[in-house]
């Protein structure tokens, strides 16, 4: 029944900022008025949507603020040279130090974070196949597993 997702939408202190910030990230604009823009993340498939207003200042929680990106593995390799090309400062996942991509091998993905003009919190995720029996292995930068896969390590 259900296809995928359509449409997310997020709080922006200022629409112009915000339009020239997602526009930096590749991003076509979908629709725009006074308050609001939306942008096609997925052409007719998904969008995003910008709402200017006093909403920006509600406390940053991930399950308000946080939008992830789908991307190939290639790209993650990567992203941290795209993000610097475009003056986008990746930051750090949660308690981590390295701002590097990394791998979660108990979900099967890797993502690197970075932050909008208003700090929300925007991801970069791909699936990463990972055998059963490794699902249990601790997260680890995508350098450090690109070599334990290369040395067979794993």
């Amino acid at each position: 029944m259900i296809k995928g997702l359509f449409e997310a939408h997020l709080p922006v202190s200022n629409l112009e900022s915000s339009i020239h910030f997602y526009k930096k990230l590749g991003l076509d604009m979908a629709y725009r008025d006074e308050e609001t823009a939306f942008f096609w993340i997925e052409k007719g498939m998904s969008w995003l949507g910008l709402w200017e207003g006093k909403e920006v200042q509600t406390p940053y929680h991930p399950s308000l603020r946080h939008i992830a990106f789908r991307v190939e593995y290639e790209f993650m390799k990567q992203s941290l040279n795209w993000l610097k090309e475009r003056n986008i400062e990746a930051v750090p996942f949660g308690t981590r130090e390295k701002i590097d991509p990394f791998i979660r091998p108990y979900q099967g993905n890797a993502s690197v974070y970075f932050k909008d003009p208003d700090g929300n919190s925007l991801e970069f995720m791909c699936s990463v196949p990972i055998p059963e029996h490794l699902r249990n292995h601790a997260s680890c930068t995508l350098d450090e597993w690109e070599i334990l896969i290369k040395d067979k390590v794993l």
